[in-house]
């Protein structure tokens, strides 16, 4: 469990201070949450690992060798993996996104699946909470985000068969069924 708490020490360090945007709650909560849907998937401490620093190169001024040094090689190339180039495009940076994913491998899509989960999990709450406003959160409205997210399981699945994306398949199909 070393690997795991060190993962954990930088990105509890990392995130310090960031919040969710739709409710300002402490931002660590969702890498340990995906860390939490790729542990109970079975996935290794690697992966685990990988979950809780997934978004450490993106959002946080955490270098690339910093993160090397705490998690290795192997759960680095899934943090490089499921991390965006912001400076794309938003349907740029997204249409990438999907091909790296699809193109890394399992562990990848693990995370980044994971990862999609915890936060349409989020979505669906705050949508039936608030309705339409919800979308006001997002760079891009409704279609936008819903064609990212339909994309992602689309090629997704013709790859992987696993539960995981029948879980993020369901939360995606309640989305879409909010007016």
């Amino acid at each position: 469990m070393i690997l795991y708490e060190k993962a954990l020490q930088l990105a509890v360090t990392a995130h310090a201070g960031q919040v969710r945007k739709h409710d300002n709650s402490p931002y660590i909560v969702h890498p340990i949450m995906v860390a939490r849907i790729v542990e109970s998937a079975g996935f290794p401490e690697v992966v685990v690992a990988a979950a809780l620093t997934h978004d450490v190169l993106e959002d946080t001024e955490v270098a690339v060798s910093q993160l090397l040094e705490v998690i290795g090689n192997d759960a680095l190339k899934i943090v490089q993996n499921v991390s965006e180039d912001k400076a794309l495009v938003w349907e740029e940076r997204k249409a990438l996104y999907v091909k790296t994913v699809v193109a890394a491998g399992e562990e990848t899509w693990a995370v980044s699946v994971a990862d999609k989960i915890h936060n349409a999990t989020n979505l669906l709450a705050i949508l039936k909470a608030e309705g339409e406003s919800t979308w006001n959160y997002f760079n891009r409205g409704r279609a936008e985000k819903l064609w990212f997210e339909r994309l992602l399981y689309t090629e997704l699945k013709a790859v992987w068969t696993h539960p995981l994306l029948d879980t993020y398949d369901g939360i995606l199909t309640q989305i879409e069924a909010t007016a």
